[in-house]
């Protein structure tokens, strides 16, 4: 047990925050999660929002979902659950190893309720401002929630010991910076905002980025576009080939510029006229909340400075960031250490 028991803001109710909130309790915290959706789960709640495929411009608000209607995990479940608390498939779930969105949504449901965490929880609240007491050793915490039996929201403040960030980090969108883009007459999004491919098609559309997102959207929507052309920083300058096991879709290299006709061009000289351009392109780090005194800043996507990717150095260890890291097993890096 601790030799003082600390009370803790926990920001988020994803994957991360569920985590720090069970070991700040079984460390003698009392820890208070806020989550300013309705649910527990984070970025793996699916939210169909149909319209949103169809939009002209690109969609730069936070949105609490990324998911794609046929996402599935590019992990082994084997490599997505907790330590003490295996990713198993129910007697009525998916049982395929790499699950669909719906299935790790189910597993965190479960975590929340095996651990009985969700008394934890105030949904609909919505961190608005963190920051540090005039007394150096506290925070104070402004959130807005619904007001009882009205749609009006209402603020209050309290204050912590101490506060964990756990907001996660595809939430706010970033584009590519294409040249001519904003004379460029057709349609533009984010891969946050794509659902389903039925608005594509017969359309020609351009993804920007070969990751996980570029790929699997680029085969998700081919089924239904006349093309699909898939531009990749990482493909040499003369690339522009068809893909292997598609009629309708070609690799690129980088776009050079688009054009008023609604030509893409792309750095070998090919171009298509295309209807949409798809940023595939990542997301930014982004705290809103935070005020200067958390001596934390983020330039070029890096929040720095932090220790191990968790800690600001000024004012650790009360205030700290969880699931930070991108390229890893986000579920095994952010579970504690047995050391």
């Amino acid at each position: 047990m601790p030799s003082r028991s600390l009370r803790v803001a926990v920001i988020g109710a994803g994957a991360a925050g569920l985590v720090a909130a069970r070991e700040l309790r079984r460390e003698g915290h009392a820890p208070v999660v806020f989550e300013r959706t309705d649910g527990v789960g984070g970025t793996w709640v699916y939210e169909a929002d149909a319209d949103a495929s169809a939009s002209p411009e690109p969609l730069v608000t936070q949105r609490r979902s990324n998911l794609d209607a046929s996402l599935r995990t590019n992990l082994p479940r084997e490599c997505m659950g907790f330590l003490d608390f295996p990713f198993v498939a129910g007697p009525d779930g998916d049982t395929r190893r790499f699950p669909g969105h719906a299935e790790v949504l189910r597993y965190l449901q479960s975590f929340a309720r095996r651990f009985d965490l969700d008394g934890l929880v105030r949904l609909e609240t919505e961190v608005v401002r963190v920051s540090r007491e005039t007394s150096g050793t506290s925070w104070r915490v402004r959130y807005s929630r619904k007001a009882s039996g009205s749609e009006k929201r209402e603020t209050d403040e309290e204050v912590f010991d101490a506060v964990v960030i756990c907001n996660g980090h595809y939430s706010q969108p970033h584009f590519a910076d294409v040249a001519g883009v904003d004379a460029w007459p057709g349609k533009q999004l984010h891969s946050t905002s794509y659902r389903v491919p039925e608005p594509f098609h017969g359309q020609v559309v351009v993804v920007i980025g070969c990751g996980p997102s570029g790929t699997d959207i680029s085969r998700d929507i081919a089924g239904v576009a006349k093309e699909v052309h898939l531009a990749s920083r990482w493909s040499l300058s003369a690339t522009s080939e068809k893909l292997p096991g598609h009629a309708n879709m070609w690799l690129h290299s980088e776009i050079d510029r688009a054009q008023e006709d609604g030509s893409v061009v792309f750095h070998d000289g090919s171009r298509v006229k295309a209807d949409v351009i798809m940023h595939c392109t990542g997301y930014k780090y982004n705290f809103p909340f935070l005020t200067n005194d958390a001596t934390v800043s983020v330039d070029d996507n890096c929040v720095d400075p932090l220790y191990k990717h968790v800690f600001p150095p000024q004012v650790a260890p009360r205030l700290s960031f969880i699931g930070l890291p991108l390229k890893d097993a986000v579920f095994w890096d952010m579970y504690p250490s047995e050391d």
